[in-house]
């Protein structure tokens, strides 16, 4: 299964546009979601994220999120759930080993290496961060943030291998709530395809994948998926 942010659109969680609003609104996307905007207002950057943050504490997890978990409950390791959103309702809602494509909006990472460190490889220790907008490490300064992907970044490699691995060898691959549009989770699909899968994509609109699609099924996924898996 992958997912994108229709599922969770179905939980009232804004689309990342739909997020720049009240005294976002003037900001673009590049503004916000990048290293260079981090590094040049690493304040702005971080309080963005930390009023998504807030807002998104007060969602639930809706009837598509729950019926992939409980088909996981009953059915261990026969699904790989993949996802390109960060909002963690796939993970409240109960499901393990969720391959979180786009990181988690709810973790943090350093910015870069320690700049005391005797490795390049080594980073800041977590207990050294101190409070601030955004918080920093207590030796070297160097910067917290938000552990998602910004836009010019590459996806991390272990959860990308994996759900390459899991696309080519299921047998049954459900699309849902993704426009297809953000590569390189959107070839996702057409990999499953050439493996010999079958391909159904959930979606109210048309998509971008449709024509991987060996079934199309429009409707909401909060409806469609607990019925698809219920059994």
């Amino acid at each position: 299964v992958l997912t994108g942010a229709g599922v969770s659109a179905e939980s009232g969680v804004p689309t990342f546009r739909d997020a720049q609003s009240g005294l976002w609104a003037r900001f673009r996307p590049e503004d916000l979601a990048t290293e260079a905007a981090f590094r040049a207002h690493p304040q702005r950057v971080w309080d963005w994220y930390a009023e998504r943050r807030e807002k998104l504490q007060r969602v639930q997890p809706n009837a598509g999120h729950v019926a992939v978990a409980e088909f996981q409950s009953r059915h261990p390791d026969r699904l790989t759930l993949i996802t390109q959103n960060v909002d963690g309702l796939h993970q409240a809602a109960g499901s393990p080993g969720v391959l979180a494509l786009h990181g988690n909006l709810y973790e943090d990472a350093w910015l870069d290496p320690c700049a005391l460190a005797r490795r390049p490889a080594d980073a800041c220790a977590v207990t050294l961060a101190q409070p601030g907008h955004p918080p920093s490490c207590a030796q070297c300064g160097n910067l917290l943030r938000p552990a998602v992907v910004w836009f010019g970044e590459d996806l991390p490699q272990p959860a990308l291998a994996a759900a390459q691995a899991a696309a080519q060898g299921c047998q049954v691959m459900l699309v849902v709530g993704t426009s297809g549009e953000v590569w390189p989770a959107a070839g996702l699909a057409g990999l499953a395809r050439r493996a010999g899968a079958k391909v159904v994509v959930l979606n109210p609109e048309a998509t971008a994948l449709d024509g991987e699609a060996h079934a199309l099924l429009r409707g909401p996924s909060a409806q469609l998926l607990p019925r698809l898996l219920d059994f």
